[in-house]
Order: C-alpha cells, then sequence, then structure tokens
C-alpha cells in the first residue's frame, strides 16, 4: 500500500514539473511575438482606390492617379497619352482609349469624370465631331469674333481668312451656301457646322443687291486706261479693288482694256457694277492699234510645255489664263500638301477652272520627285498636324507609333475609309 502512494506521488510530481516547463516555454515565444507584432506596419494595396470623387483628369498629377488605384506605371502612362492627345482630354470617349486604363476600371470612374461624352451634346443629329472643332449648339457665323473662330479650332490666320472673306462679301455669309464657298473651311468642317448654322441654305436671287449695297455716286464718262487708284476708288472701289483692277489691266492686259469684255472680265467687277458703269465708258481707239470690237489676247512668252506643274509660278498661271483667285488657291494648295502628287488635286482645288486645269495638265511636265514623303514612324510631328490629308488621324498615329513602330501595323489601327487611305498613301515611303 505504501508503495503505491509512493509511486502517485512521484508521477504527481513529474506531472506538476511537466506544467511548469511548458508554462515557461510558451510565456516567452508569446512574448517575442508580441514585441514583433507591435513593430508591424500594414501597407496599403496600391491598387485600393480611395473613396473616389468627382474629378477632372486634365488636373490629376501622377499621384493622383495613384490614389485612384492605379501603378505608377499606368499613371506615368496615362500621363503621357495626355501629352499625346494634345496636353488635355477633350471627352470622356477619348480618354476611355487610354490602354492602361482597363474597361473595369472605366465603368469604375466613369460617373465621376467632369468631362463630356464626346457625342452628347449632339445626340439629336447623330453626328461625329472632329476634335478640331468645338460647336456648342446653334450659331450665326456673322455674329462671331476672330477670337470665336479660333476658340472652335481654326488656327489665328485662318480665323482672320475666314473674317476676310465675309468683308468681302459684304459683311455677311448671306448663307450656308456661301459659307461652304470658304476655301478655309474644308468639307468636313463644313459638315460638322451644317445643322447647327442659323443661315437660310441658298443664297437669294438679290444677293449682290443686300450684299453690296451701292453708292450715291454721279458717273461721267471716263477711260480705264487712263484711270489710276484713286481714280477706280472715285468710282466706288476699294482700295484693294482698285489695286486689281490696276494689276489687271497692266499686268494680265498689257497695260491697255481693249474692249469692254476685258473691262467686264476682272473678277473684282461684279456684273451689277459693269451694267453701271458700261454706258460711261469711253475706250481711246489711239490707245491702242486694233479697233474697240477686238479683243486682243497677250501673246504668251512662256513655253508652258517646259514647265514642272509642282514648281510653275503664280504669274505663269496667271499668263495661262487664271485669275487671280484662282491661281492663288493653287499655289496655296500646293504648298500646304508640299507638292501635289497626283494630278486629281489639282483639278479639286477651290475655285479653279477645271477645263483651263486640264489644258494646262495636259500642256505642262509634271513630277513628284521633289514631294514631301515620310514614313508614319518618322513623319514630324508638325508635317502629320498640318498636312490637309494626315491632319485629322495624327494624333493616333503618333500615339499609335509609341508602341508598335511599324508603318502596317498602324494602317490597321487607323481603320481608314479606302479614299482617305489612298491620299495619305502618295505622302508616305
Amino acid at each position: 500500500m505504501r508503495r503505491k502512494q509512493i509511486i502517485a506521488l512521484i508521477i504527481s510530481s513529474l506531472f506538476v514539473l511537466s506544467l511548469q516547463i511548458l508554462f515557461h516555454f510558451y510565456k516567452n515565444h508569446y512574448s517575442d511575438n508580441a514585441q514583433k507584432l507591435e513593430n508591424l506596419t500594414f501597407v496599403p494595396i496600391n491598387n485600393s482606390a480611395k473613396s473616389l470623387a468627382s474629378f477632372n483628369p486634365n488636373n490629376l498629377n501622377l499621384k493622383d492617379w495613384q490614389d485612384l488605384g492605379f501603378s505608377e506605371k499606368q499613371a506615368s502612362t496615362i500621363l503621357k497619352y495626355k501629352d499625346l492627345v494634345g496636353g488635355n482630354f477633350k471627352s470622356k470617349e477619348q480618354l476611355k482609349k487610354c490602354y492602361a486604363i482597363s474597361e473595369e476600371k472605366y465603368k469604375e470612374l466613369e460617373a465621376y469624370i467632369l468631362l463630356e461624352n464626346s457625342d452628347a451634346s449632339f445626340t439629336s443629329t447623330k453626328t461625329k465631331f472632329s476634335k478640331n472643332l468645338n460647336i456648342n449648339g446653334k450659331f450665326n457665323p456673322d455674329q462671331l469674333s476672330q477670337l470665336d473662330w479660333q476658340k472652335m479650332g481654326f488656327s489665328e490666320k485662318q480665323a482672320a481668312a475666314i473674317l476676310k472673306y465675309k468683308s468681302y462679301l459684304g459683311g455677311s455669309f448671306v448663307s450656308k451656301e456661301k459659307l461652304k464657298d470658304c476655301f478655309i473651311i474644308n468639307d468636313e468642317q463644313f459638315s460638322q457646322m451644317k445643322p447647327f448654322l442659323i443661315l437660310p441654305d441658298k443664297t437669294s436671287d438679290n444677293f449682290k443687291t443686300f450684299a453690296k449695297p451701292k453708292k450715291e455716286i454721279h458717273y461721267q464718262n471716263f477711260d480705264p486706261n487712263l484711270l489710276d487708284i484713286t481714280g477706280w476708288k472715285n468710282l466706288g472701289f476699294t482700295e484693294k479693288q482698285a489695286q486689281v483692277i490696276v494689276n489687271y489691266r497692266d499686268k494680265n492686259l498689257k497695260g491697255s482694256f481693249h474692249s469692254l469684255e476685258d473691262f467686264k472680265s476682272c473678277f473684282v467687277i461684279s456684273e451689277e457694277k459693269f451694267n453701271d458703269l458700261k454706258n460711261y465708258i469711253v475706250l481711246n481707239p489711239n490707245n491702242f492699234k486694233t479697233s474697240n470690237s477686238e479683243k486682243i489676247i497677250a501673246k504668251q512668252e512662256t513655253d508652258f510645255s517646259k514647265l514642272d506643274l509642282n514648281k510653275i509660278t503664280f504669274k505663269q498661271l496667271i499668263e495661262f489664263g487664271f485669275d487671280e483667285k484662282a491661281a492663288g488657291s493653287f499655289i496655296g494648295f500646293r504648298k500646304k500638301l508640299g507638292g501635289f502628287a497626283n494630278t486629281q488635286q489639282m483639278l479639286d482645288t477651290y475655285n479653279i477652272d477645271k477645263d483651263l486645269m486640264q489644258k494646262l495638265i495636259n500642256t505642262c511636265k509634271f513630277s513628284t520627285d521633289d514631294v514631301q514623303k515620310y514614313t508614319l514612324v518618322e513623319a514630324p510631328e508638325e508635317w502629320l498636324k498640318n498636312h490637309p490629308y494626315f491632319k485629322y488621324s495624327a494624333d493616333k498615329i503618333i500615339f499609335y507609333r509609341t508602341t508598335y513602330p511599324n508603318d502596317e501595323k498602324i494602317w490597321k489601327f487607323l481603320k481608314l475609309k479606302p479614299e482617305y487611305e489612298t491620299r495619305m498613301r502618295w505622302y508616305t515611303k
């Protein structure tokens, strides 16, 4: 019996000793872990955005984009994309196209973005507007200042030229038809404006009467070959018109009007003005050898068969028979293009007499050796943005080539209409 008690006592002692050892071990272990937990810092996950609030993406910096849940690399890409599209996002649709913003992320942010949808203001017209024009609603172009035209998307020089054209018409664009004739406004731009223009569709039959009202002038007989600029101004012409008439007489007609038809052919003399003056015109037969009924055609001194259409000058075009407006349009369009690449471009030039132009094409040589051409990857940004055929796709080309420096891939991404791509390829290597 005593032996059993001793064994039980020993077992109890061992059990108590074991408990003490275990208690000491766990006490030290949890003390160390607690100390480590005190020093533990929790790092927020990068892609967890702050509480969302309305924001303008054009005002965000690198850190702001990261606060919205983007990584540093994604935020940097978004800012680079903003620079590529001109320094500002114009619409939600444009922002959405940034490949660093996933479809899911865009849906999360869309309601908070302080930008208009690209076609939100014009849903009723279902017209897709070029980003180069900013049209806020219906407007009367007669009431726009130069600054207003610039805000719409035209350059300073283009805006000034549009106002000059309005002045030429008598201070009003008169009709949509007349506004379309302004060579500064191309077909695409006009199609964008047309639904919002507060103007009649067609030009009134009495346009010349109300656009350029008559001045009370007491006419007397005069010889148009003896008048200087002051003399023409006294007949009711502006100084610029008077200068054109004198230049037309002295340069185009070699110094003399030989008939009433010669006088009528000067493009700054309207039919109405000609009718006012014709009964007072006295052509002195001593000023030239032929009779008034005979129209002398100035002898051409230039051999046009030796001229290149990409090098023909303004004066040579006048000599061939074009008026100053047509010659100016031809030279101006050729300069914008960096040279003609196709004869059809010449026939499509504004204000051009197509029959006379076809005659010139058949007469002159045509070389494209000096025409400026680039690959899409290497084309200078300024060239892309100013060239008539490339400027509407310039931002896309600049954006795509940063990721895909391959011309054929860029062509595929652009998804252009066949006729647009054909014209652009004339100027690519």
